[in-house]
């Protein structure tokens, strides 16, 4: 059985969750732990908090620390995202970022708590909720998992909701990389066109000032679009950050009309092919979970999750 100095790591749980026919029924559960008691443990998993009383444990174990990516990768790659995505109005407590943009997109108006917040926990946390209302914006939280699990118990406690679990995940960049053109080509602009601007717009329920910083204050930038007829098909968007090492892609779009032509890979393909030639090594996305057609072509490229985070956000 678990002990209190697993308390902190990635664990998994068989409980009792019913009884049929006389034998009783189990649900696995894998988290990471934050608390254990004589009465029961808690869990930050995926999709939440998750407190099982120990007399529904039927087997508890903790997870080898191969299985999953190391603290200083997950803190690597939020850094590198955060960089792909550079909210306008910034600051800092300790190591911890905190970001606004508006309101546009969850990612660029909350606090990222990688690293140390330079106070105790509690005190970090309501630092955060200051910075948020004097600009007038609810507060948020990006908990990076299992990284960030402890700040997740504290938010529960405090009463935070919590969006729909995001994967990041990550693949080698020579996997991605185009053999053959396609037709009609993809183009790739180092400016965002007007029809570009209008798919983001659309699917981002519109397009403050701060979303044109968000989009285009990186260095190493491209906006993909695939045109044909005159007609915009699918757009896209890659940047290079992390020390020039990954790629990252977001607004992978396709216009309803153009659906099951192969349009989202080549996008992706042709900005590989843009990184590889800038030294990036791997590329990485963040995508809801429950999008089920987009996890699916990107588990078909070769994608895998290096961790989650939710977005918690405050009552």
């Amino acid at each position: 059985m678990l002990r209190q100095q697993d308390v902190g790591h990635r664990i998994v749980v068989r409980r009792i969750v019913g009884i049929r026919e006389g034998r009783p029924l189990f649900s696995d559960a894998l988290g990471e732990l934050v608390e254990l008691s004589e009465t029961h443990l808690t869990l930050t998993t995926a999709q939440g908090r998750l407190q099982v009383p120990m007399g529904e444990v039927h087997r508890a174990k903790r997870v080898p620390p191969g299985r999953r990516p190391t603290a200083a990768a997950v803190v690597a790659l939020e850094l590198a995202a955060d960089a792909a995505w550079p909210a306008p109005t910034r600051d800092r407590l300790g190591d911890w970022l905190l970001r606004s943009a508006e309101g546009w997109t969850g990612r660029a108006n909350s606090a990222l708590p990688v690293g140390d917040p330079d106070r105790p926990l509690p005190a970090a946390l309501n630092a955060v909720e200051r910075w948020y209302a004097d600009l007038g914006q609810p507060a948020m939280v990006n908990t990076p998992l299992p990284l960030a699990a402890p700040v997740g118990a504290e938010l529960d406690a405090r009463g935070w909701g919590a969006r729909p679990p995001v994967l990041v995940q990550t693949v080698a960049l020579a996997t991605l990389r185009a053999d053959r053109p396609g037709v009609p080509p993809v183009e790739l602009t180092a400016a965002p066109s007007d029809d570009w601007l209008a798919v983001a717009a659309g699917r981002k329920g519109g397009l403050p000032d701060a979303a044109r910083h968000v989009l285009t204050a990186v260095d190493q930038v491209r906006f993909a679009q695939v045109y044909a007829d005159g007609e915009l098909l699918a757009v896209g968007r890659g940047t290079v950050t992390g020390a020039r090492r990954l790629l990252g892609l977001t607004l992978i779009e396709v216009l309803p009309h153009a659906h099951r032509q192969g349009l989202a890979t080549r996008v992706i393909r042709s900005l590989a092919d843009w990184g590889a030639a800038l030294g990036a090594t791997d590329a990485f996305l963040q995508v809801e979970q429950s999008n089920a057609p987009a996890v699916a072509l990107y588990r078909s490229l070769g994608f895998t999750t290096h961790h989650t985070y939710l977005t918690r956000v405050a009552p």
